[in-house]
């Protein structure tokens, strides 16, 4: 690590210079933009070190760990930090703390301090699949490999990009402001950059909070569908297991979560239900229907990799590529797709529930699976709610599917 990257600050002597933090002891924003882009152009996909930074407090100054990283990390929430400081992007005296860990004198705080956000939104001609839109709100089909805001190195080619674009040069309207201080105008939530499906923006200020009110409530119903390795039984499973960071730091381990039971591990509830199970010459998969009754970072991967299920191309929580049988590689990233997202109009207050068909790889991927398996054998599981046919529409779209028995 660069001998200029780490610097220290403290509350009874303010007056450092140089580097990350500026005179006064804040985190220079624009110097840490520099240090990522720096990174960035040299090729460092890991630049942890290049956005470490150390706070070591001299005196007891009576105040929570989030509260005190507000006042030193301006440009962002207490929210973000509060999920930094969960996901275990702090340490203090080289633990992992709580948001609530009062800071006292002695105390040796070390940040991986995200990128800022970007300050303005380029529009990008990049295809959307829009589901429905009105001056409110706009639902789209995302397509994976996508990230929703810009983040760190990626600047361009973002979902608010195309979305930019295409208000400029198509529907019209725009983002609601809302979030646009952290470069997130309209976005209501996220899906991982390798997740497709169903999601919402808002194109207005009171549709973006009213919206935000319900996902915060648990009001929205949401359901993915996943391929995942192995015969998921029995075909009905509510998973309560609490999910927290991995205990490790080091490269490859620190995006983790892991099932932990401890003071970090937060609860969690997923429902699995059985869909289509696929017996074929190289062993068991399953497609599954997931409930989210609680909203855990990256929740899915990690309780259905726990059960021994891991999603097909999930090769962080031990899923596999899946190659068929010439050969080729069908999907390389998580079988995860948001299928389904329900809520209530904001302004119109008329119920909306929207499908979001299987597509490209992953679509590829379930017609595959049943040609090596005869058409595969579809169950009928009490409470599961993705309209299967509707979901699995576009399987034919390149090629012809066999009929399950």
């Amino acid at each position: 690590m660069p001998a200029d990257r780490d610097h220290h600050a403290d509350e009874s002597d303010l007056a450092v210079s140089g580097g990350l933090i500026l005179p006064g002891g804040k985190v220079d924003a624009e110097a840490l933009r520099r240090a990522c882009e720096e990174a960035a152009e040299r090729g460092i996909e890991d630049d942890a070190a290049m956005r470490r930074v150390v706070f070591t407090i001299k005196k007891d100054i009576q105040k929570r760990l989030d509260k005190y990283l507000t006042d030193r990390i301006g440009f962002l929430s207490r929210n973000q930090l509060q999920r930094l400081i969960d996901e275990g992007g702090v340490l203090v005296n080289e633990r992992l703390p709580k948001a609530s860990t009062q800071v006292r004198a002695g105390d040796v705080i070390e940040v991986v301090v995200p990128e800022p956000p970007a300050k303005n939104i380029v529009p990008e001609d990049i295809p959307l699949d829009v589901m429905y839109e009105d001056e409110h709100l706009i639902v789209l089909n995302k397509q994976p490999d996508i990230i929703v805001h810009p983040a760190r190195s990626h600047l361009k080619g973002t979902m608010l990009s195309a979305l930019a674009f295409h208000f400029m040069h198509r529907s019209g309207g725009g983002l609601s402001q809302v979030g646009r201080d952290e470069a997130r105008p309209g976005v209501v939530h996220r899906l991982d950059r390798h997740t497709s499906g169903c999601i919402v923006f808002a194109k207005q200020e009171e549709t973006h909070w009213k919206l935000g009110h319900q996902f915060e409530h648990r009001q929205v119903d949401k359901r993915y569908l996943a391929v995942v390795q192995g015969r998921v039984e029995p075909a009905s499973e509510l998973i309560e297991l609490p999910i927290g960071p991995h205990p490790s730091r080091e490269k490859g381990y620190r995006e983790k979560y892991v099932v932990r039971h401890d003071e970090l591990g937060k609860p969690s509830t997923t429902v699995v239900r059985v869909r289509e199970r696929y017996a074929t010459p190289r062993g068991d998969y399953t497609l599954v229907e997931l409930e989210l009754r609680t909203g855990r970072t990256h929740q899915i991967r990690v309780h259905l990799s726990y059960h021994g299920w891991p999603i097909v191309g999930d090769e962080m929580y031990g899923g596999k590529p899946f190659v068929d049988e010439a050969g080729a590689t069908l999907i390389d990233r998580q079988a995860l797709h948001a299928a389904v997202l329900g809520f209530t109009h904001p302004v119109r207050q008329e119920p909306l529930r929207f499908t979001a068909p299987l597509r490209g790889d992953i679509a590829r991927l379930v017609r595959t699976l049943r040609a090596m398996s005869a058409g595969g054998e579809r169950l009928e599981v009490r409470g599961a709610s993705v309209d299967l046919d509707h979901a699995l529409s576009r399987l034919n779209e390149d090629g012809p599917v066999l009929p399950r028995q």
